[in-house]
């Protein structure tokens, strides 16, 4: 079995060849399709953007299993089970607000889950509203995101909170 993670990058669409470099990433990507038609075993792409792969890639693809984004049902269950048992957590943890606020894949939750983790740990506090809405802050912005502060009251007035963070 062969498995290729973000297959997009390496199986993107041909583009018109304007210089060496565009000649060389399209006789790559020839060269790729020319060995997948040739292997016999079963080869795994995965990719978050499709829309960027090759047609001719699409095309040779036997199955294809869509995960869709996940909605606030979902969103409600990967909050309660992103956290282990033994973890320390707050009971006024709000995982219906967090699921209803934040349209967020299950990474981004994970991502999320774990800042407010270390950032609890290096306090000695549980895991609060306080760790993850600043973890989750910092996670949308990462995206490219805005962070509305208003949209997150009450759990938003601690964000200018001085404790040590882990970053």
């Amino acid at each position: 079995i062969l498995f290729f993670d973000e297959a997009d990058a390496l199986f993107g669409k041909r583009t018109e060849v304007k210089d060496a470099h565009d000649r060389h990433a399209n006789l790559e990507t020839s060269f790729l399709l020319q060995k997948m038609e040739e292997y016999e075993g079963i080869t795994v792409l995965a990719s978050n953007i499709r829309q960027n792969m090759d047609n001719a890639f699409l095309r040779r693809i036997n199955f294809i299993i869509e995960f869709p984004f996940p909605d606030g049902k979902l969103r409600a269950k990967l909050w309660q089970k992103i956290f282990p048992e033994r973890a320390p957590l707050d009971p006024g943890l709000d995982f219906t607000f967090l699921s209803k606020k934040m349209e967020l894949t299950g990474g981004n939750i994970k991502n999320i889950a774990l800042a407010a983790a270390y950032n609890a740990s290096a306090n000695g506090d549980n895991i609060t509203m306080t760790h993850l809405i600043k973890a989750a802050k910092r996670e949308i912005e990462k995206m490219g995101k805005p962070f509305i502060v208003s949209e997150y009251l009450p759990h938003s007035e601690f964000l200018n909170k001085n404790k040590t963070e882990v970053r």
